[in-house]
This record gives C-alpha cells, structure tokens and sequence, in this order.
C-alpha cells in the first residue's frame, strides 16, 4: 500500500495495489475510487481531505496476523 499526499491540491491518493486501473468511479464530488477490470478497489482519490478527514494527525499501524 502506498499513500501519497498532494499538499498544493490537499489530496492523498491511497492505492491499495499496484495494477492497471480499469475504471475510475465517483464516490460522491470529492471521492474518486479505481477499481480493476474485476471490479476490485485499486485506489482511492480524497479532494480537498484536510476539510473532510484529520489529515495531519494520519498515522497507520500494521498488526500481525
């Protein structure tokens, strides 16, 4: 998983797996969600996140199975 923030537009863009994207498709105006050609979600796109989520208090933990 790799996260990237555009901090000039406030956008991350969080993509779960790198693969061809088949289709991009409209969560709501802000939310855009990628998904492969078996339908599955790739990506997702957040505009304007600083507004919508508490961006620069992100953190990400992994727990072991």
């Amino acid at each position: 998983m790799k996260i990237k923030y555009f901090q000039d537009t406030d956008t991350p863009y969080i993509e779960f797996r790198e693969t061809e994207v088949a289709e991009s498709k409209d969560f709501d105006e802000n939310t855009v969600i990628d998904v492969d050609h078996k339908g599955d979600i790739c990506a997702i796109t957040i505009e304007h996140a600083s507004k919508r989520a508490d961006i620069p208090h992100f953190s990400f933990e992994q727990i072991a199975a």
